[in-house]
């Protein structure tokens, strides 16, 4: 073989040496260090499996954040959510059930942190725990009625709408927190799933008064409101879960991804988001940031829950 050759063919191979990596640069991962921040609908209590660090937290081994960081294929992965946080729980430690405290979850936020997802607001002033742990029990009062709007309703104000307006400021200053704290990162502010069905009830399984299921609705859609206007105050992007959530109710059946009244302590806490739910959200969150929504399922690779440890767990929940 001449020189000319030889050179001619070692160009060939560099140059497709060359071309090679940049085909493997391109399908290089588009995020590496991802921090997950919020309340119980990003933590995704009693889903299994429960993670220990802390017990309290309910941080399930399958939210959506474990499901979009496998997704994702990411190489660094905090979930630093925690169940009943709230805004103020970003800068301050939290205290939960069975001896253990969560640290601030800012305190999961790095320099080079380059993807953070945030689902905070709806336990700000207790409005998700005011709604579910008052609502039910007024049915009987009047079931046909509204007896729970009536209740939050004072000389004229709705005492819950105006909690949330509130609320707005709160994640606003939420977002610009971690800006400040991961100027790199891209931040997703997501939003609350739908509970309620459009139409039709059923009590036995969202035991809300007829007139109180458009009640409901109408604050989780304020409150999305206020979350996707913080959002866009302070240069994220709002993931909207609502709307592709119809369907997907706490009335849905087997299409839910919200679980009912009933406790499962093998499923779902009452009220929040089941697997599918945490599922469905993944994809949603992953078409947001441009990539399949095809979701990788989850292998526990950190100490979980027993049973027993579960029961005491569901216990201590229920008598807060």
């Amino acid at each position: 073989m001449t020189l000319r050759r030889v050179l001619t063919a070692a160009v060939v191979v560099v140059t497709s040496l060359i071309t090679l990596g940049a085909g493997a640069a391109a399908a290089a991962p588009p995020y590496s260090r991802y921090v997950a921040l919020g309340d119980s609908y990003t933590s995704g209590p009693f889903i299994p499996f429960l993670r220990l660090d802390p017990i309290g937290c309910v941080r399930s081994t399958n939210n959506y954040p474990a499901l979009l960081a496998a997704t994702l294929n990411v190489s660094s992965y905090t979930d630093a959510s925690c169940g009943g946080a709230d805004t103020t729980n970003m800068t301050n430690p939290q205290s939960v059930p069975l001896f253990g405290t969560n640290p601030p979850q800012f305190n999961a936020l790095r320099a080079d942190t380059d993807l953070v997802t945030v689902g905070i607001g709806g336990n700000d002033d207790g409005v998700f725990g005011n709604v579910v742990g008052t609502c039910p029990g007024l049915r009987a009062s009047d079931p046909h009625g509204a007896p729970c709007k009536a209740h939050f309703t004072v000389n004229g104000q709705d005492t819950l709408l105006a909690s949330i307006a509130a609320t707005q400021g709160k994640v606003t200053a939420v977002v610009q927190g971690i800006h400040q704290r991961s100027p790199q990162a891209k931040v997703l502010v997501i939003g609350y799933p739908r509970i309620a069905p459009p139409t039709g009830t059923c009590p036995d399984v969202l035991p809300f008064a007829d007139g109180d299921y458009p009640y409901l609705d109408s604050i989780e859609r304020a409150l999305n409101a206020a979350v996707a206007n913080a959002a866009g105050a302070a240069d994220a992007t709002y993931v909207d879960t609502y709307t592709p959530s119809l369907g997907h109710d706490a009335c849905a059946g087997d299409n839910a991804w919200i679980q009912g009244q009933a406790f499962n302590i093998l499923g779902a806490y009452p009220y929040h988001p089941r697997k599918a739910g945490m599922v469905g959200e993944a994809a949603i969150i992953a078409g947001a940031l441009g990539v399949s929504r095809h979701v990788t399922t989850v292998t526990p690779q950190v100490p979980t829950a027993g049973v027993s440890t579960l029961t005491a767990l569901a216990h201590a929940l229920l008598k807060r």
